[in-house]
């Protein structure tokens, strides 16, 4: 049905849920991706911006004219961008300086004031999340959008994106993958597609460089490494991630995201981001982990071009260590048959 919208933030949700056709036939199951980059500010996280704001102002706690304060990796403060814009309010973003200038991009054409800062570690009082706490803090005329604990983000998928996935696949959907960045996503839409079918699997796949698959395995955060893809992966326990229902998880090196967004391009035309590449790899990782005939669901979490100075140049790639040429497609199958011992698996 073709929607009419009265602002910008109304177009949010609503996404299209799309067959990899490529993968699906190699693997016997059908994967599908929803199409989050059709949101209007390109990405799923246009849906956490607009519960979190929407339920602030119910509150009361945010009115017309003030600022909001969020730091994040680039696709909150986008989603952020837009929806403060449509609802006649203010916004300052805290980023780290090393994201993809496509996202930088976005958040000022979308009309936001940027606060570039340098990357440290979180347990830095000049990390970029601690840096917009304060500046909120220190104006009562600013309020914190503090997107991994405001349960509002996970709210969003609860009430949102699970059932429309559970209304897409018509109830007939055997396994969840998601990447975990905040944990809202995986959150709220596991929480509710197990309200509707406990037999779910629900699959978490962390890139390296996060701590939250090996919090799973020993809860502790420990991890090795790094990635390309900016905003997946945390090494602290937040309010979104703890109300995941998480039943399996794997870790995928960046060279398979290389892999498998170059096959995904050449063979059905769609060019995925990082963190959708990720999803896509961990699914079709977990497909073939189990018989034929299942219905597996993931994320394409944003536009492939926000990934274009990245997972697609070159020179990024090989200064990370990375090859440019993509592993043969039998040769990543063969090679994902033969990684069960890696799976990590609630008791």
């Amino acid at each position: 049905m073709l929607r009419v919208a009265a602002d910008l933030a109304a177009q949010i949700g609503g996404t299209d849920l799309l067959r990899i056709a490529s993968l699906s036939e190699l693997c016997g199951s059908d994967i599908w991706v929803k199409c989050e980059y059709q949101n209007p500010g390109g990405s799923i996280k246009d849906r956490a911006a607009l519960q979190m704001i929407s339920d602030a102002m119910e509150r009361g706690e945010l009115e017309p004219g003030m600022t909001v304060v969020e730091g994040t990796a680039g696709n909150t403060g986008i989603g952020l961008a837009v929806v403060t814009k449509a609802l006649g309010l203010k916004l300052l973003v805290v980023m780290p300086n090393d994201q993809t200038p496509e996202k930088t991009r976005m958040i000022e054409l979308h009309g936001a004031e940027l606060k570039a800062v340098p990357p440290v570690p979180f347990k830095d009082d000049n990390h970029f999340y601690h840096q917009a706490r304060r500046i909120a803090e220190g104006n009562p005329n600013y309020w914190w959008a503090n997107q991994f604990e405001n349960t509002s983000n996970m709210r969003a998928h609860y009430l949102h994106t699970g059932p429309e996935i559970w209304q897409q696949t018509k109830g007939a959907v055997d396994m969840l993958v998601s990447v975990s960045g905040t944990g809202g996503t995986i959150a709220g839409t596991s929480r509710y597609l197990k309200e509707q079918n406990p037999q779910l699997e629900v699959w978490l796949a962390d890139p390296d460089g996060s701590g939250s698959l090996e919090y799973l395995r020993s809860g502790e955060f420990r991890s090795q490494g790094s990635s390309m893809t900016e905003g997946i992966g945390i090494m602290r326990l937040v309010e979104n991630f703890k109300q995941a229902q998480i039943d399996h998880g794997i870790n995928l090196p960046d060279q398979d995201l290389v892999s498998i967004s170059r096959y995904v391009r050449e063979q059905d035309g769609i060019v995925l981001g990082s963190s959708s590449a990720l999803n896509v790899a961990a699914a079709f990782f977990a497909a073939l982990q189990r018989p034929a005939g299942k219905q597996i669901v993931t994320f394409a979490c944003d536009l492939g071009e926000r990934s274009g100075s990245k997972l697609y140049e070159p020179k990024y790639l090989k200064e990370r260590g990375l090859s440019v040429d993509a592993e043969p497609i039998e040769s990543l199958m063969s090679r994902y048959r033969n990684m069960s011992d890696r799976i990590w698996s609630r008791a």
